[in-house]
């Protein structure tokens, strides 16, 4: 059978989604304290799960068809390489410290040293996000617009009631912890082969790289499907809210 030339021009176009990641675990998470004195952020449980925020991420990605991540590990490296070294995990993970600080550019660099295929695309997620959306689909974005760089958008809610007036300053509704109408970075990246070497050594790529690739037009940014789950765990109100979303999707 000849093989239709539209097919393979797809194919051409849209290249196999990653199958490896970064995960970015080397923060302090000082405002998540007391729960990251004796562990790093990626470590705390979200209640009710039995599981720490980076077994949330290595399922997502393991779902998502990613085989291989690189762990960056800083703050109390070892409570975190000892978990990942017992627990039992859905893909390869090989883990990496820094020696001294490099910036979340370098360390993200550095990091990339150590992915298995150095001429393949990445994913890379920060270690403090618990998602799930399709990765293949923000791949697939990716390759269309031919970027170096894609990244997930999100629009988190807005932590206070927001005041809705008309044009003559009449207030018409208050509104309780509404959609942001800007999105923001959700922490999750997809990366093109290339990518790797524009990184800094030391330093952060979002002062650097991202604004260099944005004017140049090779920066790429995904909305996050409609109902998507996202929240990033910044604080001990972001578990008892990520709890309870939790207890509402598996509610009766």
């Amino acid at each position: 059978m000849t093989e239709d030339p539209r097919s393979a021009s797809s194919a051409a176009a849209f290249p196999a989604a990653p199958t490896q990641a970064v995960v970015l675990a080397g923060g302090q998470g000082s405002r998540l304290r007391p729960y990251t004195d004796d562990r790093p952020k990626p470590m705390v449980e979200i209640p009710g799960t039995g599981l720490p925020i980076i077994g949330h991420q290595l399922a997502w990605l393991a779902a998502e068809g990613v085989t291989d991540a690189v762990v960056s590990c800083g703050h109390l490296a070892g409570v975190l390489q000892e978990w990942l070294a017992e627990a039992p995990l859905p893909l390869r993970v090989t883990t990496v410290v820094e020696e001294e600080p490099l910036g979340r550019g370098g360390g993200l660099k550095y990091a990339a040293r150590h992915l298995p295929d150095p001429d393949g695309a990445w994913y890379a997620t920060n270690g403090d996000v618990w998602t799930r959306f399709s990765l293949r689909e923000m791949a697939a974005f990716h390759a269309e617009r031919g970027a170096v760089a894609t990244l997930a958008l999100a629009r988190p809610r807005i932590p206070w009631g927001v005041v809705e007036t008309n044009e003559f300053g009449h207030v018409l509704d208050f509104i309780e912890a509404p959609l942001s109408p800007y999105p923001v970075n959700a922490g999750v990246y997809v990366f093109g082969p290339e990518f790797a070497a524009l990184l800094p050594d030391l330093g952060d790529h979002e002062r650097t790289t991202f604004p260099r690739l944005a004017r140049e037009r090779r920066l790429a940014g995904f909305p996050l499907p409609q109902g998507a789950y996202w929240r990033a765990i910044d604080t001990a109100k972001d578990l008892t809210e990520a709890a309870r979303e939790l207890a509402a999707q598996t509610g009766p």
